[in-house]
């Protein structure tokens, strides 16, 4: 087996080419109720003409917030939303580029989603202090963002944080990943400049792998809006500036900085994050995931880990159960916080 990229191991299951069908004897019928992912829910405007597209249901406080990971959109919910909805609000949204959002400023890197996801809670009106839950590179931006607007979180909980400083553990495995980072972004280009010449519908060979055929488990209507999202010359130029800010991103270290005092936080660990990958990668990218999960609990005082066993990467898709549970686990945590603070103000 190849060797896997972090690039390309952060867009596996839920991004470019992936299915959330299940394997079946045959086609497997289209589940009519992914066919809200058809059309826009709400189309929120964040200033300067730009709109995002915000997902919420359910009833209550407090809001629980959705973070996706690096290419992929709300549709990386669809399982967990509907679990957290019937205990509380919660909500899932496209970030610029993907979905039904319109496209941001470049660079669109970890700063760049915050400042638009708090422009997002502000124009939404979401009720804080919020939970928020991210996913992959969410993980990423839900930290930043309760470090730079700390008054308004009251938990995080992380998904199968991507690894960072592989370099420590491997520095073979980093030139390697940097030489196939740069390849896949020789393709994104190519598909970028093959949506803007409008050749993603009919494409040639050379552009054929950039966007899977429709999947039997998705309705006509479903793999129509997809097709023509991804066919945006905006969601190329996304995946791009993303891939680009990501090589940096994760060549770092979890800093020694970051810290989040008794605010409550929750790691999940997916133990077969790296199941498909040579054993010489997967240890290698086990023990900086084991690493990289171990400092970023150690951020807050309250910081604590669950293993997720028999998961990959995308928690959120192979085990919802274990998100929405470590939710409800968080619900719980800042509900007592919220009472002791009102018996000794």
């Amino acid at each position: 087996m190849r060797h896997l990229t972090i690039a390309t191991l952060l867009i596996l299951g839920s991004a470019l080419l992936a299915s959330n069908g299940a394997d079946a004897v045959g086609p497997p019928t289209p589940d009519r109720a992914l066919d809200m992912y058809a059309k826009p829910a709400t189309l929120v405007d964040i200033g300067n003409g730009r709109h995002l597209n915000l997902r919420c249901t359910g009833d209550g406080t407090p809001t629980v917030l959705l973070e996706s990971g690096a290419i992929a959109d709300s549709m990386t919910w669809s399982k967990v939303q509907p679990l957290v909805a019937h205990s509380t609000r919660v909500c899932s949204y496209d970030r610029a580029g993907y979905g039904f959002s319109d496209a941001g400023p470049l660079p669109r890197n970890v700063d760049a989603a915050v400042t638009d996801q708090h422009a997002l809670a502000s124009a939404a009106h979401l009720a804080e202090p919020m939970i928020l839950v991210g996913h992959s590179l969410g993980s990423n931006i839900v930290r930043r963002y309760a470090q730079r607007f700390p008054s308004e979180v009251s938990g995080l909980v992380l998904v199968d944080p991507p690894p960072q400083h592989i370099a420590e553990f491997s520095a073979d495995w980093v030139k390697t990943d940097d030489a196939m980072r740069a390849a896949g972004l020789a393709f994104y280009r190519a598909c970028e400049k093959g949506a803007q010449n409008g050749q993603l519908d009919a494409p040639p060979p050379a552009l054929k792998a950039c966007l899977r055929g429709p999947d039997p488990a998705y309705s006509k209507a479903l793999n129509a809006a997809i097709h023509k999202n991804k066919s945006r010359p905006a969601f190329w130029q996304t995946v791009i500036s993303v891939t680009e800010a990501n090589g940096a991103l994760f060549a770092e270290p979890v800093s020694a900085t970051e810290k989040y005092d008794a605010l409550p936080l929750i790691v999940l660990t997916a133990d077969a994050a790296y199941a498909e990958v040579p054993r010489a990668d997967q240890k290698t990218l086990e023990a900086a995931q084991d690493a990289t999960h171990t400092r970023i609990v150690a951020t807050s005082t309250r910081g604590k880990r669950i293993h997720v066993a028999g998961a990959s990467h995308d928690v959120q898709i192979d085990h919802p159960d274990a998100v929405a549970s470590a939710v409800a686990k968080m619900m719980k945590q800042v509900a007592s916080t919220q009472a002791a603070k009102r018996s000794f103000p």
